[in-house]
């Protein structure tokens, strides 16, 4: 049997996203076996994407949703690395040009006031929000090329960096330690159109288990960083022309404009 090579596994999804090819699994011969392994890819990845994107300033999570996890067989999110040349800030635009396929989510964004390096017990939800220095809406731009969800394998997607094509950030706000950040309602409007609210769920979770995630890789959440908590509504396609504004309870707004 032949060993698992996660820079041949990077080399596939660069060249892939270099082409724009639409997206696919990794073949079986050079697919990871294992989430280690996976994981194991995506930060090879990061050593090919690192030239061009800059640092890793930030993360994301995924598949948060039981509905996502069913879909693609796991019973666990997924983690993915936001570059520094893809965070945007408020107000953006983005040009659909830029993307096989752009899809956008609504989210939580933190920017970590102090690090979270690793330790021997897991980080609890009281640990990392005691870590928050600032909190604002944000925007995830989502480069999925196109993918048949019902058919994309996880490990292959986080091979992929779960598809994160970087963030647009609203103005960061600074919020009392006691401030609840679960249950804020988020709302988008599209082209002056109510799209609809939702309502943050457990970002501090999403937030405890992206630490513990990098514990688990021998990382650290750096203070500086910016993550992602999961989006609040639906992913959504958008079109050239369009101008979205995502507004969370108390926290402000984030404005994106596609051309």
């Amino acid at each position: 049997m032949v060993s698992f090579d996660p820079k041949s596994a990077a080399a596939y999804v660069a060249d892939a996203h270099r082409t724009r090819a639409p997206y696919r699994n990794l073949p079986p011969e050079i697919a990871p076996p294992t989430v280690a392994d996976a994981y194991a890819a995506q930060e090879a990845l990061r050593e090919l994407w690192t030239p061009i994107y800059g640092p890793v300033r930030g993360l994301k999570i995924a598949t948060t949703t039981k509905v996502m996890q069913e879909l693609m067989g796991i019973d666990h999110p997924c983690g993915g690395m936001i570059y520094e040349r893809r965070i945007h800030q408020s107000p953006a635009q983005v040009r659909r040009e830029d993307f096989v396929n752009l899809m956008v989510e609504f989210e939580l964004a933190v920017r970590l006031g102090t690090s979270l390096p690793p330790k021997a017990t897991p980080y609890t939800t009281a640990e990392v929000r005691a870590a928050v220095a600032e909190v604002m809406p944000a925007f995830e731009l989502i480069e999925d090329r196109g993918a048949d969800y019902k058919s994309t394998n996880a490990l292959s997607l986080i091979a992929d960096n779960a598809w994160n094509g970087g963030v647009v950030l609203g103005a960061p706000q600074q919020v009392p330690a006691d401030f609840e950040l679960n249950g804020l309602q988020g709302r988008l409007v599209v082209n002056e159109q109510d799209r609809g609210s939702g309502l943050t769920d457990n970002p501090m979770g999403a937030l405890a288990w992206l630490a513990n995630l990098a514990v688990e890789r021998g990382r650290s959440l750096e203070a500086g960083m910016i993550v992602i908590t999961g989006s609040v509504l639906p992913t959504i396609s958008v079109a050239p022309g369009d101008k979205l504004v995502f507004s969370l309870e108390g926290l402000g707004s984030a404005e994106l404009s596609i051309s």
